[in-house]
């Protein structure tokens, strides 16, 4: 079996070491999270100085205590020892406060400074075209949320104030050794140096195996995922025990590398102390000869020797937390790269309006959140297109006329275009022109003029497609696999872009409409139906959120899909959960169906919405939609050819091309393509 990233996948990195490409600039950014509000870093940073000082100033007043005061017998009574034991408390409460303080304030900038990092790459991932999803698999996507944005938090809750704090202890330990004795410090200086080759060499072993580690357990978790999801197809062919030794295999491979990882990962720590201990031993005789050769004071040498053993354990903190933010570094870095990711471009200017009405047939915009039916185009003057009035010459073709002449029509004219894709356009609705602007009746008018398309350079998958689609009209794409139908309806929205060639809608180029405002006027309805986390009533009133209960219900019956509802545990007010688990696929359909229909939208979709329905439900869905389709276009791209055989036009493609056009009947009288398809001499897969 293929192994696929799932949960712990190889993208992730909890355990591993991976440095960030560029340092500098990644944490500059990410700082930028946490520093919209300076003086809470101020208030932490002070922490930390309070914090590193109480620790090093109470072990000195501990041994000043002990050796000045109690070996010395200054005390002349318990008040002093006393005394002397509150001014320590005092010294540690100051502390256990600056600890306290740095934490709780670290914990409410991290969560606050990630919980922005999630939300601008959600907001920016709605910015992104659909080709990078295809690019980028959706579980690498959601591991920027998940995986890289936790090692993110952790690292600014915890290992950002850890690895601050034990540098400032470990430079503030060194320049008190320093100043106690400065003989004494090039013994520690030689057992520093070999505590951090240890760290360098086990260290640099135990990242290399962390990362061998979580690839291991990302092929382990990828090989679960795709087995449980599979499970049906593994006991059909029988294959278990396949299935057996492949994850026995994976997992042994798991388990050698979390083997060496974690040796190499806790041999440091047992090294590293026992070269501590040697130099604590050379450090005490070294010392000793001082004080006999030199009269090095008690009390400077056994704060030395103090000091002396408390000096690693800040090295290996900083070891550790450097590995940790430096993974999440490398995870914010993964996360900025989403972000930097170029947003779909927009250069459209017309805009989609709800208008009314009056007396007089004259339409006017209507008001804010009202339900209508009718919409318009609003363009303003521009310099690509201008309004012209136009008749039909001899051939049946546009020319542009004067408005003297009776019965002339409307039409766009695209300036400075020398394409023959681009001429006059006619509008077919009404047109009303206003000051600075012109009001264009949507209709649902669609052309495909001489489209050529590729997703990747160089493979062409549309070659030279025209299709014309009037209003009210069916239009039907059929042909095998691959030959290019779906492709056809994600361009209509502007899902990508094409190469060549022209798409308008109501006479307007798409690329001139506003997206938001092109989709909203277009109703789709997906082979694959995708539900939401909600109730059936949510999920419905997805396709226009301001419709009201009954709305929904009404466009629930137009689908066919209100009976089955009704029979549900809770009808409309059903929980649908784990995308429509508890829904049949052809229930599914409907819902999706429902949600298109309760949009209202002059256009519509339908990626073999029929697919997987039953020939019973099909009839009644057939019923739905032709009411449905009244007075709208509706592009069909037909599993089912029995769906079509009402269509106005019927497209046969085949290799991205057009190789038939026409209704039934002429595509039957043919005897080509689409008449092998219809009568079974050929597989439509």
């Amino acid at each position: 079996m293929a192994q696929q990233r799932g949960p712990g996948g190889p993208g992730q990195n909890r355990g591993g070491f991976q440095k960030p490409k560029n340092l500098r600039k990644t944490v500059s950014r990410l700082m930028s999270y946490l520093t919209r509000r300076k003086w809470p870093l101020l208030i932490v940073l002070l922490c930390l100085l309070g914090a590193v000082v109480t620790n090093i100033a109470g072990s000195s007043f501990i041994n000043l205590v002990i050796i000045n005061n109690i070996a010395a017998g200054s005390y002349t009574g318990v008040s002093g020892l006393a005394a002397d034991v509150g001014k320590l408390i005092s010294i540690y409460a100051v502390g256990w406060v600056a600890t306290y303080g740095q934490s709780a304030i670290m914990v409410q900038l991290a969560q606050r400074g990630t919980n922005r990092l999630r939300k601008d790459l959600f907001d920016h991932l709605q910015t992104l075209p659909l080709s990078y999803f295809d690019r980028h698999p959706h579980g690498e996507l959601m591991s920027r949320f998940t995986n890289d944005a936790d090692n993110v938090q952790l690292a600014l809750e915890q290992s950002v104030v850890s690895l601050l704090s034990s540098v400032l202890m470990f430079v503030g330990i060194v320049v008190v050794m320093l100043v106690v004795s400065p003989l004494l410090f090039l013994v520690s200086v030689v057992t520093l140096g070999s505590t951090f080759v240890v760290f360098k060499v086990f260290g640099g072993r135990s990242r290399r195996y962390y990362q061998k580690q979580q690839a291991d357990l990302g092929a382990v978790n990828g090989n679960i995922q795709e087995t449980i999801e599979g499970l049906k197809v593994v006991k059909a062919f029988t294959h278990e025990e396949q299935a057996k030794t492949l994850f026995a295999r994976l997992n042994e491979n798991y388990r050698a590398s979390a083997t060496a990882a974690n040796f190499y990962s806790t041999a440091i720590m047992p090294i590293a102390m026992n070269i501590m201990n040697i130099g604590y031993a050379l450090t005490a005789a070294f010392g000793g000869v001082l004080s006999i050769a030199m009269g090095l004071p008690l009390g400077s040498f056994t704060l030395y020797l103090n000091y002396c053993r408390q000096v690693g354990q800040p090295m290996n903190q900083i070891s550790q937390q450097l590995t940790t933010i430096l993974s999440a570094l490398a995870g914010a870095e993964r996360i900025f790269e989403c972000m930097d990711e170029t947003p779909e471009t927009d250069e459209g200017f017309v805009t989609l309006v709800p208008v009314v009405r009056d007396s007089e047939g004259r339409m006017t915009p209507a008001p804010q959140g009202a339900h209508v039916h009718d919409w318009a185009w609003k363009v303003p003057e521009n310099p690509r297109f201008v309004l012209v009035c136009a008749s039909k010459d001899a051939h049946d073709e546009l020319v542009e006329c004067g408005e003297d002449v009776p019965g002339h029509l409307w039409a766009w004219k695209y300036v400075n275009k020398d394409d023959p894709a681009f001429g006059l356009h006619r509008i077919r609705g009404d047109v009303q022109r206003e000051e600075g602007y012109v009001l264009a009746q949507l209709t649902g008018a669609v052309r495909f003029q001489h489209v050529d398309f590729s997703y990747v350079p160089g493979k062409q998958i549309l070659h030279d497609v025209t299709v014309f689609a009037n209003p009210g009209q069916k239009i039907a794409f059929v042909g095998s696999t691959g030959a290019g139908k779906t492709t056809i309806t994600n361009l209509v929205n502007r899902f990508y872009e094409i190469q060549d060639g022209v798409i308008t809608y109501g006479g307007i180029d798409v690329k001139a409409i506003q997206k938001d405002d092109l989709r909203r006027s277009l109703g789709v309805v997906l082979q694959d139906t995708h539900l939401f986390t909600g109730t059936v009533m949510e999920n419905i009133r997805y396709g226009r959120l301001e419709a009201t209960d009954e709305e929904c219900v009404e466009a629930a019956r137009i689908a066919g899909a209100d009976s089955f509802i009704r029979r549900l545990p809770q009808g409309y007010d059903t929980m649908v959960t784990g995308d429509g688990a508890n829904l049949s696929q052809g229930q599914r359909q409907l819902l999706g169906i429902s949600r298109a229909a309760v949009a209202d939208p002059p256009v519509m979709i339908l990626d073999e919405a029929t697919s997987s329905i039953d020939t019973r439900t099909e009839r009644i869905i057939q019923n739905g939609m032709d009411a449905l389709m009244e007075g709208r276009t509706v592009f069909v791209i037909a599993h089912r050819l029995s769906t079509v055989r009402n269509s106005n036009a019927i497209m046969v493609l085949e290799g991205g091309r057009i190789i038939e056009r026409g209704d039934h009947e002429e595509l039957i009288g043919q005897k080509g393509r689409y008449y092998q398809l219809y009568t079974g001499g050929a597989e439509l897969e």
